[in-house]
């Protein structure tokens, strides 16, 4: 089964019949737990030399590849009237399963990073979109033994286009941390958000899944159990209901409450703040999401932070897994001010070998993402083109974590890449300096690894995730800073919690706890820890 080692498709793509995916909710992060357990299904794989008709007269011979655009839009099930976010007629016509499968192999012969590393397999013997595409990535690993791509996933449209623009989802208004995600488990309730049904249910910071449902959130291994974990981790439908056994660390006393999902809107900038210290006042920005809507909530933090007079400043990205890259772009403009980053490009994309001069997805030439000095769009107000605040500061203290992924990664490189200095406070980030443009076919939007980005030192190559440099274990991309765990007895934005305080501690000294506490990089990406996230939003994620 090619590829197993990626958490991220079969699970999520599980629920896909006929080219249309149906709600997806299991993240890289939750796949992590169905270790052992899942698998691919939907026809052999076999890669043969044999010739199979395809849905519009044309035969699959190895290593022989028609265009995607041949086969674009010919859909088993054909949607009808008019695409809403675009007021125009959806383009598809009837089709088969085996167009849209002639459509993914050929479209990611074109576009995939590692095209070459692909296997070519025969698009017949898949009965579903759902069975096909999870097979066609590499499965090679990096030098530690991670899969070289851990996020190759599928949403339906929609849902997509909903949640990338609203930031809206279907869920509990709780982000879950998972401390240990092979049994025996560690998961803990690491953000709340307010408003929702977790808050009201008094569920806060640090209190350990025990159950979800009467299954052992701990021990439990066997497939319906974990699927009934996962399912009440990550629902799918607004209205449904899971019990959670939930346990205080420092008491041991439990609780049990009965959850109801519903649609939430997040607040990716959900707290700003300024800590007093005697060598000035120092900025913390709590930034969860690169969502559309942090671009206004970004301005306002950074211009809140402007007026006060901050010294230095704390970017609290421990729990963003990533999202619009120009949205990194902004941000990271706006912590360095214009000297730093005049004429200097912030990120810049390198595609696959067959396209070594021109963007592929847009037909203009490679040019790199600049550092934005101006709104960029996203948001209503301030109106597109409005200058951005900036601090103009010469370093930056990032706190992070194994969830710190893909555009979070991006600010700290993008910075690297012009001096500022980026001091890391926490854990390895996840390590993806790779990124795509979701594309749309037949109702089921397809994201696959499509290109590289490199800051303007031209480096990228930190696949491993950054890393602290007295962390037990460092990778290839080592920042200066304190290997420093989770506190999940303290609420973010406390100047007690272990990692603000080891930050403010470090602005002062120079010097990390010790002993580290931090978490090292595991040896295989299924025993990474990473805080519980749909896989759209632990990515770096290109606008046309």
């Amino acid at each position: 089964m090619p590829g197993t080692g990626a958490p991220a498709v079969g699970t999520p793509t599980a629920g896909m019949a006929g080219g249309h995916a149906s709600a997806l909710k299991f993240p890289a992060a939750v796949a992590a737990i169905l270790v052992g357990l899942s698998a691919c299904g939907g026809g052999s794989g076999g890669s043969d030399m044999t010739t199979t008709p395809g849905g519009t007269g044309n035969q699959w011979i190895t290593g022989v590849f028609q265009p995607s655009a041949h086969f674009a839009a010919q859909c088993q099930i054909p949607r009808s009237g008019d695409d809403p976010s675009t007021g125009k007629a959806y383009p598809d016509a009837q089709g088969t399963t085996l167009d849209e499968n002639n459509w993914l192999r050929s479209w990611t012969n074109e576009l995939y990073l590692w095209y070459s590393e692909v296997p070519d397999l025969n698009p017949a013997n898949y009965s579903t979109t759902a069975a096909y595409f999870p097979l066609l990535k590499t499965s090679a690993t990096t030098s530690t033994g991670h899969p070289k791509d851990r996020f190759h996933f599928t949403y339906a449209t929609s849902q997509w286009e909903q949640m990338s623009q609203a930031g809206v989802d279907i869920g509990y208004g709780v982000t879950w941390d998972l401390q240990v995600s092979a049994p025996p488990r560690q998961v803990y309730a690491a953000y709340v958000w307010p408003g929702y049904a977790a808050q009201a249910a008094h569920i806060v910071r640090g209190l350990k899944v025990l159950t979800i449902d009467g299954v052992d959130m701990v021990n439990a291994s066997d497939t319906a159990s974990v699927n009934t974990l996962n399912q009440g981790l990550s629902p799918t439908t607004a209205g449904e209901s899971h019990t959670f056994t939930l346990q205080d660390t420092l008491s041991g006393t439990t609780s049990t409450v009965t959850l109801q999902a519903a649609t939430v809107t997040e607040t990716p900038v959900p707290l700003v703040t300024t800590v007093s210290t005697a060598t000035g006042p120092v900025g913390y920005i709590l930034f969860n999401d690169h969502i559309a809507t942090s671009e206004q909530e970004l301005i306002a933090a950074v211009g809140q932070l402007q007026s006060a007079k901050v010294t230095d400043l704390v970017l609290d990205i421990r729990y963003n897994g990533g999202g619009y890259l120009d949205i990194a772009s902004e941000l990271a403009y706006m912590i360095a001010g214009p000297v730093p980053t005049a004429n200097e490009p912030f990120d810049q994309v390198a595609f696959n070998s067959k396209h070594p001069s021109t963007n592929p997805v847009t037909g203009q030439p490679l040019t790199p993402t600049p550092f934005h000095t101006t709104s960029q769009g996203f948001s209503s107000t301030p109106a597109q083109g409005t200058s951005l605040p900036f601090l103009s500061l010469a370093r930056v203290f990032v706190l992070t974590g194994p969830g710190t992924c893909s555009a979070s990664e991006a600010i700290i490189n993008g910075l690297n890449g012009v001096n500022v200095q980026v001091i890391q406070i926490g854990s390895t980030t996840c390590g993806k300096p790779y990124g795509f443009y979701p594309q749309d076919n037949c109702g089921t939007t397809y994201f696959s690894i499509e290109f590289q980005g490199n800051n303007a030192k031209g480096f990228g190559n930190y696949p491993d995730g950054f890393s602290p440099q007295n962390a037990t274990s460092v990778t290839s991309a080592v920042l200066p800073g304190c290997s420093v765990a989770d506190d999940l007895q303290h609420q973010l934005g406390d100047p007690a919690e272990a990692r603000l305080a080891a930050a403010l501690g470090y602005r002062e000294t120079q010097a990390c706890p010790t002993p580290p506490t931090g978490v090292a990089p595991p040896v295989v990406a299924s025993e990474r820890a990473m805080v519980h996230k749909a896989p759209w939003r632990e990515n770096r994620i290109l606008r046309r």
